[in-house]
């Protein structure tokens, strides 16, 4: 589980352990990427410059949520949108069909998605992911697919559109989660399919997969890309034929749609990157509940982090009592960790049965949002910039602007910048966010012996106060000192 301690004023994520290995040689591949690496239109320069975004998981699983007769995941159940796949000697009797008829009682009274649009706003984010269907198969717009759909439950209404229309009025751009695998379709099989029945079966269900993508873009024209689950059963990785074409015909529809690197694979089975070590796809998914350590560990791909706020729960949680929660402190770090490198942090969000966040996501949407409105600056459109990493906090900079987050406050008051010695630019005047205080800018040639850096102080004031991270914004410039070049001792 990727849950975030803190230590001192700082969290500590759960990280891979090291870059993804390259493949020493290259092959012949069929199944490649589509697309070409580091796409520049307007919906991947979008995607990079997000910086915070909301993912919702939602769905009939939002009625038992993570519990049933008192067992929850805790107790032996799964895990909240994993309920219907509950196993083990404490599940309920019959409880596969007694959940594929929750959907008779799906009918959220308080849901208005205006309202989680304007939440979403106010936190800061710029893009939403919003499940379309989980594992369970239930969709949650009227397709013409399947009978397993919203209109066959209480609410009626097409709740992708009403989600989609509410987050594109308020200016957050809008991706849709899809899950591959469904547990309740006759059609679908984890393991290959062998016989020509199976065969026969499994290309129905791929065909019905394709007509609810094709569906999905045309209802929702609005949307920027697909997010997409349930794609490593051996069947679904068999179809790479299949796949690749689709991929295709999607992009082909809606010129400049996004697709993560976890859509399909190639005809060896390589997922996320195929057997030449190339991104599949526009962006890199594997950051699920983790983050890099390195910059270079991403080898210049663009990414995101989707993130929960329990330890490992997407889908509504009734009870968080017993479980460490992020703070707003931890998704703050996490936040400014993946910016630094380049990425998008996602935040998950999973509302009740009755459409209503929890309250500890409404507490947490609040404070983020008052944190942003101050310091956003150092959030949206900047980059990762190429200096040693800072005990401090993290970097980030847009043109001659480079921005300090600071989450350990020296105790001197002194934050101290490393900058090559051979820079062109380097600090020369500075501010706290949401402060107009000039602070006071110092070149400290420290002198240690073959370092390639030399230093730049930043005087912090000792009356400044804050509970919370907080932000230096920096202006580069043309140095207005050299280091000194004194003898060296002959050793």
């Amino acid at each position: 589980m990727a849950t975030a301690v803190v230590v001192g004023t700082q969290a500590v994520q759960a990280q891979w352990t090291g870059p993804k290995k390259k493949p020493e040689t290259q092959i012949e591949l069929k199944y490649g990427p589509i697309t070409p690496p580091h796409r520049t239109d307007v919906n991947m320069e979008a995607f990079r410059n997000y910086g915070l975004g909301q993912f919702i998981h939602w769905g009939v699983y939002a009625i038992p949520g993570n519990e049933w007769n008192g067992v929850s995941a805790r107790g032996g159940a799964a895990a909240s949108e994993w309920i219907r796949a509950w196993g083990g000697p404490n599940r309920p009797e019959n409880w596969a069909n007694i959940y594929d008829n929750l959907y008779k009682q799906f009918n959220p009274k308080d849901f208005d998605a205006k309202r989680w649009a304007r939440q979403t706003k106010e936190m800061g984010a710029k893009y939403m992911i919003f499940t379309t269907k989980h594992h369970d198969g239930f969709a949650l717009w009227p397709t013409k697919y399947s009978d397993y759909n919203i209109t066959k439950s209480p609410y009626k209404k097409d709740i992708v559109k009403e989600v989609v229309d509410a987050y594109t009025a308020e200016g957050i751009d809008v991706y849709l989660y899809f899950s591959v695998l469904e547990w309740n379709n006759p059609n679908y099989m984890g393991k290959a399919p062998k016989t020509a029945e199976e065969k026969q079966r499994f290309d129905k269900f791929l065909q019905y997969t394709r007509n609810q993508l094709l569906e999905l873009l045309e209802n929702y024209p609005a949307i920027k890309g697909f997010w997409f689950d349930g794609t490593w059963d051996a069947s679904w990785k068999g179809a790479y034929d299949f796949t690749y074409k689709l991929e295709k015909e999607l992009r082909e529809k809606h010129p400049g749609l996004v697709i993560g690197s976890r859509f399909r694979n190639d005809e060896h089975g390589a997922r996320h990157f195929d057997s030449n070590g190339r991104l599949l796809g526009d962006y890199e998914q594997g950051w699920e509940r983790k983050l890099p350590q390195q910059f270079e560990w991403l080898d210049g791909n663009d990414w995101d982090a989707v993130m929960t706020i329990p330890p490992n729960g997407w889908g509504y949680m009734k009870d968080w009592s017993g479980l460490y929660t992020k703070t707003t402190d931890d998704i703050l770090d996490m936040l400014m960790h993946s910016v630094s490198m380049n990425g998008n942090l996602v935040l998950n969000f999973g509302p009740d049965g009755d459409g209503n966040m929890h309250p500890g996501e409404d507490k947490l949407a609040e404070e983020i949002g008052a944190w942003m409105k101050v310091n956003s600056e150092a959030v949206y459109g900047v980059r990762h910039a190429d200096l040693p990493v800072s005990k401090l906090g993290y970097y980030t900079k847009k043109d001659s602007i480079l921005y300090l987050t600071v989450f350990n406050r020296p105790v001197n008051n002194i934050a101290r910048i490393a900058i090559a010695k051979k820079a062109k630019t380097v600090p020369v005047s500075a501010t706290i966010l949401g402060t107009t205080t000039k602070l006071e800018v110092k070149h400290s040639d420290i002198g240690l012996d073959l370092d390639k850096n030399t230093y730049y102080d930043v005087i912090l004031p000792d009356d400044y106060k804050s509970t919370r991270a907080f932000v230096i914004k920096i202006q580069l410039n043309a140095p207005q000192s050299k280091s000194e070049k004194l003898m060296d001792a002959k050793m």
